[in-house]
């Protein structure tokens, strides 16, 4: 069965991250530069917060701050749930659907980010798994 590092292997390891003193402004170009709903906050190497685009909506629009000069630290979602690289694709799931995330980041035993997996990962993931299915039973069904 798959798991979280062979999910990031294939998908790629890169990661978007800031300060806790970042602005909610750069964490937002951060997400739109890259294409992304999520930038880790990163401080001393370790995982210390998320912030997702969730986040922008309920902690910066709906109560008027101004993201130009709110820091990560005062609206990021912490303490964040994580995996480890032996997480199995379906915990991540479970986890996601449990806690109505969309984004798992994984990290080692220091807590150091690893990758970072999202819902849309985990559904190319078996999207894929079903494709090589379904081209097996096809040949298989040839075959016989």
């Amino acid at each position: 069965m798959a798991n979280a590092e062979h999910l990031i292997f294939l998908k790629g390891a890169e990661l978007a991250s800031l300060d806790p003193s970042a602005s909610v402004l750069d964490a937002a170009k951060l997400m739109n530069e890259r294409h992304i709903g999520s930038v880790l906050v990163i401080e001393d190497d370790k995982v210390v917060g998320i912030f997702t685009e969730r986040d922008v909506m309920r902690r910066i629009v709906a109560v008027h701050l101004d993201p130009a000069n709110t820091q990560l630290a005062d609206v990021m979602t912490s303490p964040v749930a994580c995996g480890s690289n032996h997480t199995s694709l379906n915990e991540l799931r479970k986890v996601m659907h449990d806690r109505k995330i969309r984004h798992v980041p994984i990290v080692d035993r220091n807590q150091k980010a690893l990758g970072m997996i999202s819902i849309g990962d985990l559904n190319q993931a078996e999207h894929d798994v079903q494709e090589q299915t379904i081209q097996y039973l096809e040949q298989y069904m040839s075959v016989s």
